[in-house]
């Protein structure tokens, strides 16, 4: 018989809790209630601001319609170009330099001036040169005398000889010394020319037409023909050219236009390729192609009547190798990139967007060439296509420069093919 006494009313009872902790039952409720919480706060988190309704705005107050700017498609000429690094490059450079040596008197040019072929230049002392000729024109002036009483002296002999005054031997002794008095004679004149020629090349003059470049001698110093680096540098500037190069699987295509003698233009832009400096058109091809790069040379020539183009610079070369005649374009902004491929937002009669896939090619200004999927006068959105889906209802407003709500400002297009095209948002 158990001497144990029943709990006395209202004691709570101990018998199915473990001693020193809760039972499973309020764990287990206390960690579906946390779970429960963070699911709630993940979901306000991460999850809600995207599930936004179609036509909400940055307040996120729904609208009903996104509003974008939209322009139709048109047909239109596509110059197709092919783009390459080129070197300007003057037709005639000529290093001034001296012909013979002796001390530089005069300079008759300044820096950076212009230059007619045959203007002078600079003056070397000529008074050397003038001593020689004078030599020169006096041992001439003493042959001939001599050759004159040489030749007076072989006369008397002949007539000597005709009355068998005289041996004959005599006579065709005279005869030789009369010989050799007129090699001396042609001896004596070239000696005069070579004097006279020096002389000329003391008074230097320039050899083309262009810009003279910073002198590299001061007046005074003694020069030598065997100088280096010469007086100054002359480059013609207009018309002037510049040397490119295109890969070899573009050579056929170049080829095949220009020998059929059309004129293909040449497009030469700065560095940055947005500045447009000088068109001129293409003249030459090389007859090789460069193995090591795997590319063949091409020049182009420019009238750069207004000197745009320095020797030595470095442009930005577009050649026009085809025109697309009626091509169809659209702007570089209209033209989406997803998973689907290459795709537009094109408008339809119920103001809402469809999703058209597209097979792109070569851009121009700003707009690119659509070669499937869409035909002109067909309507594509260009601005405020970041959050649009298929059937997304529009709202058409005027393209602006500044933002659209739910849009991003297109980015300016350049001379490039496909610059200027959006990055795809999906």
């Amino acid at each position: 018989m158990s001497n144990q006494l029943p709990p006395a009313p209202g004691t709570p009872s101990h018998k199915n809790n473990p001693p020193g902790g809760s039972s499973p039952r309020r764990r287990w409720l206390t960690w579906t209630i946390l779970a429960i919480v963070a699911l709630v706060m993940g979901y306000a988190i991460f999850v809600r601001p995207f599930l936004k309704p179609a036509g909400a705005n940055r307040r996120g107050q729904f609208t009903g319609a996104f509003p974008v700017s939209a322009e139709p498609a048109r047909q239109a000429d596509v110059n197709v170009r092919l783009v390459a690094l080129g070197t300007v490059t003057p037709v005639y450079t000529v290093t001034v330099r001296s012909r013979v040596d002796g001390e530089l008197q005069k300079l008759f040019f300044t820096e950076g001036s212009n230059v007619e072929a045959g203007a002078p230049l600079a003056e070397i002392d000529p008074r050397p040169f003038e001593v020689q000729k004078l030599q020169n024109e006096a041992q001439l002036a003493k042959d001939q005398a001599l050759l004159d009483n040489a030749k007076l002296d072989l006369a008397r002999f002949q007539t000597l000889l005709d009355q068998d005054s005289v041996a004959k031997q005599q006579v065709d002794t005279q005869a030789a010394l009369v010989q050799q008095y007129q090699a001396a004679i042609k001896l004596d004149e070239a000696q005069v020319a070579s004097a006279a020629l020096q002389l000329a090349y003391a008074h230097i003059t320039s050899p083309i037409t262009g810009r003279i470049g910073l002198r590299a001698v001061d007046q005074g110093n003694m020069i030598h023909a065997s100088d280096a680096n010469g007086i100054a540098v002359i480059t013609q500037l207009h018309p002037i050219t510049v040397i490119f190069a295109i890969p070899q699987d573009a050579v056929p295509k170049v080829m095949k236009r220009f020998k059929s003698g059309e004129a293909m233009a040449v497009d030469a832009y700065d560095r940055d390729g947005k500045t447009l400096l000088a068109t001129g058109k293409l003249v030459t091809v090389d007859n090789q192609i460069d193995p090591t790069t795997g590319t063949v040379k091409l020049r182009a020539e420019f009238e750069n009547t207004d000197e745009t183009l320095f020797p030595n610079q470095f442009v930005n070369v577009q050649l026009i190798t085809e025109v697309l005649a009626g091509a169809t374009v659209v702007p570089n902004a209209a033209v989406q990139r997803g998973t689907v491929g290459t795709f537009v937002y094109v408008v339809t009669e119920q103001k809402t967007a469809a999703v058209r896939v597209v097979v792109t090619g070569p851009s121009e200004k700003g707009e690119i060439v659509i070669n499937q999927g869409l035909k002109p006068g067909e309507t594509v959105v260009v601005d405020g296509v970041d959050k649009l889906r298929e059937g997304s209802a529009l709202e058409i407003v005027a393209r602006t420069t500044g933002a659209t709500p739910g849009a991003k400002p297109a980015k300016p297009a350049g001379p490039w093919p496909h610059d200027g095209a959006r990055p795809t948002t999906n």
